[in-house]
């Protein structure tokens, strides 16, 4: 993989599912706040050494990454930047779990 390829995997950054979108949308509604974007965090820690954070945030810090997917914000620190280029949040409903799901491929 040259330098390139992997400057390209970076600043393609998060993919959000429209199933995902539509519940944070939906969770925004809900909360009566359109000031808000999702927040995705990357922590060391965890099975895979790396655990992630969802949070709504109003905060906008310096070197921060924004990408928008039809009016959903989502903000990403610099610092977790690389670790999440390329990775999709999906939104699971079924029987058996409810919630946001992260496929990383880093």
């Amino acid at each position: 993989m040259s330098v390139s390829d992997e400057t390209t995997t970076v600043t393609d950054g998060i993919i959000l599912t429209d199933a995902a979108a539509a519940k944070v949308k939906a969770l925004l509604d809900q909360e009566g706040r359109d000031d808000l974007a999702l927040r995705v965090a990357v922590q060391p820690g965890g099975c895979s050494g790396l655990r992630y954070q969802l949070f709504f945030d109003e905060r906008s810090l310096d070197g921060d990454v924004v990408k928008d997917f039809g009016g959903v914000k989502v903000t990403t620190d610099r610092m977790s930047a690389p670790y999440l280029g390329g990775a999709t949040i999906d939104f699971v409903d079924t029987i058996e779990k409810q919630g946001f799901t992260i496929d990383n491929p880093n």
